[in-house]
């Protein structure tokens, strides 16, 4: 993994180029280079920062040059071996043993057609010295990031945008991203929080031309590999998990895992335990009294099971953060307004196994999504059931569950929590529940939280949610759900803080259930597989049961995340404060005062939960006033 930059027809694009990589160097830090050529009458540089994971030699530095072809590349290619016996049966020969050097061969023999057959996690620049032409690519699923923005027909792109952000100086905030981000509490991958930048989509190529024209082209669906899936039948998934994890242990270098306890990571490191005994895990636990008053479960119990059984090295970490010193670098290395506190977590995991000498480590990020794991997924099922009730039932009930504390002084009460939760979407229609049961607003109260002149900005982001959750032809309400997911959820926030938080640290992430095949398998389980009575991801715990023990199997789900309210009523109380009366949010006109007090009014009473939403209001805060001043 590592930090790819770069200009086209830029003015001062090689010391602008120099800048961008130097900003890159926690995603490489073993190695950096640049290329300059020409492109008509204009330059090109591409610039490289390398974390060495495959070919730690030379004949892996990039950017690499060969037959008029240059590349940087970002990312790690799981076929890479058959691809290069493909490629070598058709006559190329390679220096070295590098994936860098196989994209290349690859794509000077296929161009764009190569594409589709790429497994693995990438965004990379490829320049053609023949044509003057510049192609950017990014991976399928969105795992790996790309920024880039176009002015007077030249263009630059980094791996980061605080990147951009920093060395141009010149970007504008987006005011409808950021209300996304609200609504979200992350900002869509569809959108940018600078309004002259752009993410490319995942799927897609860009490519721009000496004479300042560009074309583009989309060489991967997640929409259309999700339609043809539901007619697919007989999907073996154990094989299929099984295959991509065994492919997403290919290193020169130590892998390692993440292991909560809970069943994806447990499945990922007992099968990456069976292809590589004594694997190292790392897993997280929490203070006893935040955990205790944010009602988490026991995680490090199961994995220590795991670790027993299956002869993992297992490193434990106890999280008691400086939480006001981590709120800024977390706010920072994240680019975007990011509001999940599971970050965090991933930062000091990450930073720990780095410290023992580890740059890669496997996760189980993506399995909740494509497989119905959150218990959103669940609760929009049961809210069907709900809707049956006579409205006699309901009401009182409701006003029963209104009244209920979310917690006392000393603890949380994480049913009455889930119960107020569940009863502020049940009733209503499902892309409107599904939206309201995993986003922090509904549209009255964002947009009485926002500037009034922001009002079609909150109409346009709940219409993009709607548009995409529509944009299918899935007759199986279960999959709908999923697929939203991992076009929404998983790029925009998961995998985005996943590689923010572990290349701050210097780290690589690999996620074997983000990958083209899991992700053709699990469309192809219909969603009565997936949640079955009142369980979910029930296909995917089949699957495991053959090497996890029930108790792992079938546990309660746990929770990736972080005491948010023990640390708002003892850490940041103060700084809430600050934010909310003299916040630079608040003094530009962008949040109302008002909205803001009745946010920290009701989670200090303990009679809703409002942890995250202010949680996300400090992050939002830090990341706008380091955007002002970068303009």
């Amino acid at each position: 993994m590592c930090g790819i930059a770069g200009s086209y027809r830029w003015p001062d694009g090689g010391p602008l180029t120099d800048r961008l990589t130097k900003m890159l160097a926690h995603r490489g830090p073993d190695g950096s280079g640049r290329w300059s050529g020409r492109a008509g009458d204009g330059e090109v540089h591409l610039g490289h920062r390398r974390l060495s994971i495959i070919d730690l030699t030379e004949t892996g530095a990039q950017p690499m040059a060969a037959e008029g072809l240059v590349l940087t590349y970002n990312g790690e290619l799981y076929n890479a071996p058959a691809l290069r016996r493909e490629l070598e049966s058709a006559g190329d020969r390679f220096r070295g043993t590098s994936d860098t050097e196989v994209l290349l061969r690859a794509w000077r023999r296929w161009g764009v057609d190569c594409l589709p057959r790429l497994r693995g996690m990438f965004a990379f620049a490829v320049f053609d010295e023949r044509t003057g032409e510049l192609t950017l690519v990014r991976d399928q699923l969105g795992i790996k990031p790309l920024f880039y923005v176009r002015r007077g027909g030249g263009l630059v792109f980094a791996s980061e945008l605080k990147a951009l952000a920093t060395e141009l100086g010149d970007l504008t905030v987006d005011d409808t991203a950021l209300v996304a981000s609200l609504l979200y509490y992350w900002v869509p991958d569809s959108r940018c929080a600078y309004r002259e930048a752009e993410k490319l989509p995942p799927g897609t190529w860009l490519r721009v031309k000496p004479g300042g024209g560009t074309e583009s082209g989309t060489y991967w669906s997640l929409r259309e590999v999700a339609d043809e899936a539901q007619h697919t039948a007989g999907v073996d998934l154990a094989a299929v998990v099984e295959e991509s994890t065994k492919a997403h242990l290919l290193s020169d270098v130590p892998v390692a895992t993440f292991l909560s306890g809970g069943l994806d990571s447990s499945y990922l490191t007992a099968l990456a335990a069976r292809h590589q005994p004594g694997i190292s895990a790392y897993t997280i636990g929490f203070r006893a009294a935040d955990a205790k008053f944010e009602a988490m479960p026991d995680d490090l119990r199961y994995a220590r099971v795991v670790a027993e059984r299956f002869g993992v090295d297992l490193h434990e970490i106890e999280i008691a953060p400086r939480v006001l010193d981590l709120l800024p670098k977390m706010t920072y290395h994240l680019d975007e307004p990011i509001g999940d506190p599971a970050a965090i977590n991933t930062y000091l995991i990450c930073t720990a196994a780095r410290e023992a000498g580890v740059k890669v480590m496997l996760s189980g990020m993506g399995a909740d999504e494509l497989f119905a794991g959150y218990r959103k997924h669940l609760a929009n099922k049961l809210a069907l059931g709900y809707q049956r009730v006579p409205g006699a039932v309901r009401r009182p009930v409701r006003s029963i569950v209104d009244r209920l504390p979310v917690a006392s002084a000393r603890r949380g009460y994480r049913s009455v929590r889930f119960a107020k939760r569940f009863l502020s979407f049940a009733d209503l229609p499902e892309e409107t529940a599904f939206r309201r049961s995993y986003t922090m607003y509904d549209r009255a109260e964002l947009a009485a939280l926002v500037s009034p002149d922001l009002s079609g900005a909150v109409d346009d982001v709940l219409t993009e949610h709607a548009d995409t959750y529509h944009d299918n032809t899935l007759t199986d309400f279960v999959n709908r759900m999923c697929l939203a997911d991992s076009r929404l959820f998983l790029p925009g926030l998961n995998l985005a803080y996943t590689d923010r938080s572990s290349m701050a640290a210097s780290t690589e992430v690999r996620v074997p259930f983000v990958d083209v095949e899991v992700v053709k398998a699990a469309f192809a389980i219909p969603g009565n597989r997936k949640i079955v009575r009142r369980q979910g991801k029930v296909a995917l715990k089949k699957a495991a049961e053959h090497l996890l023990p029930n108790e792992i199997v079938y546990r309660p789900k746990g929770l990736f995340s972080a005491p948010l309210r023990a640390w708002m009523s003892r850490d940041l109380a103060p700084l809430v404060r600050e934010v909310i009366e003299d916040g630079l949010l608040v003094r530009n006109g962008f949040l109302r005062r008002d909205a803001l007090r009745r946010l920290a009014e009701e989670d200090a009473s303990g009679q809703q939960d409002r942890s995250k939403h202010l949680w996300h209001v400090l992050t939002l805060e830090h990341w706008y006033r380091a955007a002002l001043s970068a303009e």
